[in-house]
């Protein structure tokens, strides 16, 4: 190497060296401002969610979770006759009956 090329690599290394030293002792006041603002955000925050109210629900999950079940036996017995009686080209209410359902139980199951 020459001595030029040394010369340029022991600046970069000194100035690598002075910027990292000079960027840790520079931001410590800045650092604890920020530190403090987080704090006081953090405090806001916190006061905040003390003030809030409970909720009051005037549709309780009990009751979601009911009618989501009612929903869903409709949409299976509609879909019971729609598949039984336009599908299949029977009657749809034969699809409600319960000699139906055995009868289908009797040809899976292969029993007479």
């Amino acid at each position: 190497m020459s001595t030029e090329q040394e010369a340029k690599q022991g600046m970069e290394q000194q100035t690598r060296k002075a910027y990292k030293t000079g960027k840790k002792s520079e931001p410590t006041a800045e650092k604890n401002e920020s530190k403090q603002s987080r704090k006081k955000q953090k405090a806001e925050k916190k006061s905040a969610k003390q003030k809030k109210k409970a909720r009051l629900r005037i549709f309780p999950i009990w009751l979601r979770i009911i009618v989501v079940l009612l929903f869903a036996t409709i949409a299976l017995v509609a879909g019971l006759m729609v598949g039984y009686g336009v599908i299949g080209d029977g009657s749809p209410l034969d699809a409600l009956k319960v000699e139906t359902w055995q009868h289908i139980i009797d040809i899976v199951t292969k029993t007479e």
